[in-house]
Parts: C-alpha cells; sequence; structure tokens
C-alpha cells in the first residue's frame, strides 16, 4: 500500500528543494513576494479609495509608488495621515521588514559560506606559466623556497600547491616555513592528487611544470603512477604536453614508470641518488656541499647556453672563453647532454653547453682566448690509484644495501667495511641479501649505535671513513635524527681525543634543522636526503635536460665531480690564476670547476674552503692539502 502524502508535505517539500537551490532562488522569490506586497496595497488603495487625510485618490502608478517607498523605508510611514491609509502602509512596512530581514540574512549567510568554501580552498585555480605541486610534506619548503630563489628575475610568477591538509593551515605553514617569497605568489588548495575533480580545478594544462612528491604510505610507488594516469587521462586541448617531474623509490618499478609517463615524466629515483651521493661523499670529503651549490637556486647553478660564436669550436677551446661560467659539457640536438665530453668534440649548429651561472642572465662569453694561461706553472704528475680502505658504517635502513654496493664501486681491492647496527630498529636483518661486492669484504655486527661504550672498543683509528645512516624505518625523523646526532657527536669527541684518529664522517639527516643543530668545528659531511630530493626536482622542474645531467654526475661510469690534490694540476706555493688551472685539467681530460683550501675548511662563512665557479682571472697560491675540483673519470 502506498504512503499517504498529504498537501502540505508536498508544499514543504518543494519549499526544501527551492531553499537548497542556493541564495539566489531565495533572493528571485523575495523580490516576487516584495512585489505582490507593493502591488496588492496599491490595488487597495486605489479601489478602497483609501488616501492620507486631505488628499485625493492616488492613481495606480503613485499608490505602487507609495506602497514601495514604505516596503524600503519604515521611516517614510512617519509623516501619514489618517488612520486608514496610516493601517495599509503599516502593514505594508512590516512586510517590507520582514523581506529586507530575510534578505540580509541570506546574503549574510551567502558570503559565510563562500567563505567557508573558500576556506576549503576547492576553487578553481585561473593561472599560465605556474608551477605545480601535488602532494603536502616538508619537501613542500624546500621546493617552494628554491622556485622562489628561481624566481627572483621573474615578474607575475606562481606556485600551486595541493594537499589533503586544509588550506588556510598549509598557506600558514608556508609562510613560517619560507617567509621570503620575494613577489611569487602562492596559491594552496585542499584535494586528492589522484581524484580527477581535484586536478581539475588546478589549470594542469597551463601549468609551465608538475611535480609529485612521494607519499609517505605502504607502497608510494603505486600511488604516484596513479597520480600520473590521471593527470594524462584529463581532457586537455590537442597537443598538450606536460613537464612532470616524479619521486620513484623502488627502482624495479622504472620500467613501468617509464611506460605510464612516457617523455612526459621525468622520473627522480630517490634511493638510487641518495645511495650514490652517500657513498661519493663518503671517500670524497666536501661532496656534499658542492653537490647543495649545485643544486640550490641560491648560488651557482647549471645552466644551458647557444651562441653562434661557439660553432665550429672544440669543446677543449670553449673552456677558456668564459671568465664567470665553467662550462660543464654539450648536448648535441636530439641527443641527451653529455658530460665532460672528448676535448675535440666539434660545437654543430643547434648545440647547447652547459655551464655554472649565478643567474641566465649572468653568463658571458668572450669573442677571443684570453692569454692568461702561464705553462710554467703547470704540472703533469699521475694521480694516485684506489687504494684499500676501512669503512664503519652506522646504522641500517631501507637504502644501506644500494650504498654498500655503490660504495665497493669507488674503493681499492681488499678493502673493508663494518657494519654495526640495533638490530631491534631495523625492519630486516642487516646481513640480508646478497651484495655480491667485488672490493670489499663486509662483517655485519649487533650494536647500539647511540653507546660510547661500543664505539671507544671499536678501536676507530683504523677506519678511514665512516657513515651514519638513519634509523628511518622504523623511527619517526625527529627520534631517527636524535639517534644520529649523539653517535655523531660521539664520533666528533672520541675523534678529539685521539690524534691517530683521521676518518671522515658522512651523516644521513632526515630534518635540515636538525642538520643546523649538528655543525660544529670540523666540516663533516651531512646528506639531508629530502632536502637533497628536493632541491634536484626542484631544477628539474625548472629546466627538464638537467635530469639526465644530474644522472650523469652521479652514475659511477663516466665523468663524475672529484676533489683532486692541487699538486697534480699546478706548482705549489705559487701564485696562479684559474685559467691555468683549467688548461692543466683540459689537458689530462678533464674540466676544472673550483677548489677547495684546507685552511678554510672549518669556517662556515667560507663554505668550508669550498670555491666554486671562480673568476678565471683571479689568483690563487695553493697548498699541499689544497684541492682542485674536476669533472673526470675516477
Amino acid at each position: 500500500m502506498e504512503e499517504k502524502i498529504t498537501l502540505k508535505d508536498k508544499l514543504q517539500y518543494r519549499i526544501d528543494n527551492m531553499f537548497s537551490r542556493g541564495s539566489g532562488v531565495l533572493i528571485f522569490w523575495l523580490a516576487i513576494l516584495s512585489f505582490l506586497i507593493v502591488f496588492i496595497a496599491a490595488v487597495i488603495l486605489v479601489l478602497l479609495k483609501i488616501s492620507p487625510a486631505g488628499e485625493d485618490v492616488p492613481k495606480m502608478s503613485e499608490a505602487l509608488w507609495m506602497s514601495l517607498m514604505r516596503t524600503l523605508d519604515p521611516g517614510t510611514m512617519g509623516g501619514d495621515q489618517g488612520w486608514g491609509f496610516r493601517l495599509m502602509m503599516l502593514l505594508v512596512t512590516l512586510g517590507g521588514i520582514f523581506i529586507f530581514s530575510a534578505l540580509i540574512g541570506i546574503i549574510s549567510n551567502g558570503l559565510q559560506g563562500r567563505l567557508e568554501a573558500l576556506g576549503q580552498g576547492r576553487s578553481r585555480v585561473i593561472e599560465n606559466g605556474h608551477t605545480v605541486i601535488l602532494g603536502w610534506n616538508d619537501q613542500v619548503f624546500t621546493m617552494v623556497e628554491e622556485l622562489c630563489w628561481a624566481n627572483a628575475n621573474q615578474a607575475n610568477r606562481c606556485i600551486v600547491i595541493m594537499g589533503d591538509e586544509n588550506k588556510s593551515l598549509m598557506e600558514q605553514q608556508v609562510r613560517e616555513r619560507v617567509p621570503n617569497i620575494n613577489h611569487t605568489r602562492i596559491v594552496c588548495r585542499t584535494g586528492s592528487p589522484m581524484d580527477a575533480s581535484s586536478l581539475a580545478i588546478l589549470s594542469l594544462a597551463n601549468a609551465r611544470s608538475i611535480i609529485i612528491l612521494s607519499p609517505g604510505d605502504e607502497d608510494p610507488d603505486a600511488d604516484v603512477l596513479k597520480i600520473v594516469l590521471a593527470i594524462k587521462r584529463a581532457p586537455v586541448p590537442p597537443g598538450t604536453k606536460y613537464h612532470i617531474v616524479a619521486q620513484l623509490r623502488n627502482n624495479k618499478n622504472s620500467t613501468i614508470a617509464q611506460v605510464v609517463g612516457g617523455d612526459e615524466v621525468e622520473w627522480m629515483l630517490t634511493e638510487d641518488i641518495v645511495a650514490k651521493v652517500v657513498a661519493q661523499t663518503c671517500h670524497k670529503s666536501g661532496l656534499s656541499l658542492i653537490y647543495t651549490d649545485l643544486t640550490d637556486f641560491s648560488g651557482d647553478e647549471i645552466y644551458f647556453f647557444t651562441h653562434p660564436d661557439l660553432e665550429g669550436k672544440t669543446f677543449g677551446e670553449i673552456l677558456t672563453l668564459f671568465e664567470k661560467n665553467a662550462v660543464m659539457g654539450i648536448q648535441k640536438t636530439g641527443l641527451a647532454p653529455q658530460l665532460n665530453p672528448p676535448m675535440e668534440t666539434l660545437i654543430e649548429t643547434g648545440d647547447q653547453i652547459f655551464l655554472l651561472a649565478p643567474d641566465d642572465d649572468r653568463i658571458y662569453l668572450s669573442r677571443e682566448q684570453v692569454d692568461l694561461i702561464d705553462p710554467t706553472e703547470i704540472q703533469n704528475k699521475k694521480e694516485v690509484s684506489k687504494k684499500a680502505a676501512t669503512v664503519l658504517i652506522l646504522g641500517w635502513n631501507r637504502h644501506a644495501a644500494k650504498i654498500l654496493r655503490e660504495l665497493d664501486n669507488y674503493l681499492g681491492s681488499r678493502s673493508s667495511i663494518l657494519v654495526i647496527a640495533n638490530i631491534e630498529l631495523v625492519k630486516q636483518d642487516a646481513s640480508w641479501g646478497d651484495l655480491k661486492l667485488k672490493n670489499s669484504k663486509v662483517i655485519f655486527r649487533n650494536g647500539v649505535t647511540t653507546e660510547r661504550q661500543m664505539l671507544d672498543a671499536l678501536g676507530l683509528s683504523k677506519f678511514n671513513h665512516v657513515i651514519i645512516l638513519s634509523y628511518n624505518d622504523c623511527l619517526t625523523r625527529q627520534v631517527a635524527d636524535s639517534k644520529t646526532l649523539i653517535t655523531l657527536l660521539h664520533l666528533r669527541d672520541i675523534s678529539a681525543h685521539c690524534p691517530q684518529c683521521n676518518y671522515s664522517i658522512v651523516s644521513e639527516i632526515l630534518d635540515i634543522r636538525n642538520r643546523n643543530l649538528a655543525e660544529g668545528s670540523r666540516a663533516d659531511d651531512f646528506i639531508v636526503s629530502d632536502k637533497l630530493i628536493s632541491l634536484l626536482i626542484s631544477q628539474v622542474s625548472e629546466t627538464k635536460a638537467l635530469n639526465a645531467v644530474f644522472a650523469d654526475i652521479f652514475n659511477v661510469d663516466g665523468s663524475e665531480i672529484c676533489l683532486k690534490p692541487a699538486s697534480v694540476y699546478i706548482r705549489l706555493n705559487h701564485p696562479v690564476n684559474f685559467y691555468t688551472i683549467v688548461e692543466s685539467a683540459r689537458q689530462k681530460g678533464q674540466v676544472a670547476l673550483g677548489y677547495r683550501l684546507a685552511a678554510n675548511v672549518t669556517d662556515s662563512e667560507k663554505s668550508y674552503g669550498i670555491v666554486l665557479n671562480p673568476m678565471k682571472s683571479s689568483m690563487v697560491q695553493f697548498t699541499e692539502a689544497d684541492k682542485i675540483i674536476v669533472l673526470a673519470e675516477d
């Protein structure tokens, strides 16, 4: 049997539906009601011949005007005379008060609802040439800061961030963590990057670049791939090509990632990068500072450059054509960038070189070779081959095995690696897996890496290098960093009281603020993994081809950044300009990028002795302990 529905129920249902359609519909019906009140009152005045005392009965037009005025302004009836007219106008005025009270309430609620909607961050972004960051974690702040640096000489740039946090909270945290955004606008939106309706409000087709952050769940790569699919399946104008930079943790997913992303996505294999940087920095003290300088926008960074005057010259010839720009390599037309190519490589029409510069508008090409090279200062000493080394690794995490494999490539034969980790703080046994190392023997031992007694018992004087890894698989960022800092302080204190101890220290830090706490009187290397990845992503989001350049730098095969003794290149204790050093490196098939002065390795204000991309005409006097920074096949 059907349920009985009364006329009252139907009417209430229709009114509810009407009210749910928004403020515009309510205002429309209030306007209709106002017109009816004014019209009915005017008709009554005319038909019943009601008029103010002593006046003629008003015409219809005059009656409409009189009713309208009293509807809009209750004070108008104060001067009315005649009780019939007063009573009629009182009813009209009361109707007007009701209508305008309702109108004010509707407008107030509408404004409040609009403000709440804005607070939810769901309004559409109308931008062009903007950078979009999909995801929300601590990496956002580094990226925003770097992109603002990159936009310092650009007008009307915008960064759009979409995360699952409240819009107002995201904006507040960005203001607190990145106080200097120059003239870059920051726009935050709340939503899920995997949701097509959320992506639709970001104007992705008009974006200059799109950055996808890795979520912090159990299978982050799967989520990143879903986001890429969601972006590529969104309806866009024909011919639209995205520039997407996305993080990928597991190298095993790289094949499917290339299938999904095609040529529109630059993949950052984060764990591989961190492992390679830790391994390289371990036996090249100061390398972490160089990488930071190369990847942030506050110092010198890598730019691509082309000029007709370069055509017909060889790579070796152009190295000294730039007074304040260190040339690093060539990108031949249609090919990937090549780091430190053969010196006889010819530059042809359409080729680009890439070099170091403070900014893209500060690249200066000399049309003629500068005759400042002093051949008498050049040395042609042979470099010492790799020696066996002893390495101590304290701690363990998911990319430790990759670090061991990478490190083995840089160690001489018969090297030894001792790994000590608290087995209670790792997800798997540290000895798990077949490492298949060719140069090193690895020993695993259980131990509490923060205990001084255990560290003293190791006999640290026999180690050449120490690596402190973060327990980030099982501990929170702050707790893991606390354990790293405690271990680091113990190692520094042991070294200070042990004249025979001469080991380098590389520490993996998760939070950049904790790195600042750890800075001390000695120039230890810190690998802030999230910051390093954030810097790299920011660079690649600005220039797509840089992904291949950095991949080549971090690759064990081919040329990489090295710090080699100055005595290999020039005579010591003699003033020499950097043109001469560039020429000496060129004769060895290498590219000189800068130098490190041993006298300043403890001075943070002088970048711990690192001088990258110096003026080539400047004079420097080197000692036995100084190093030259070069691109070379190590």
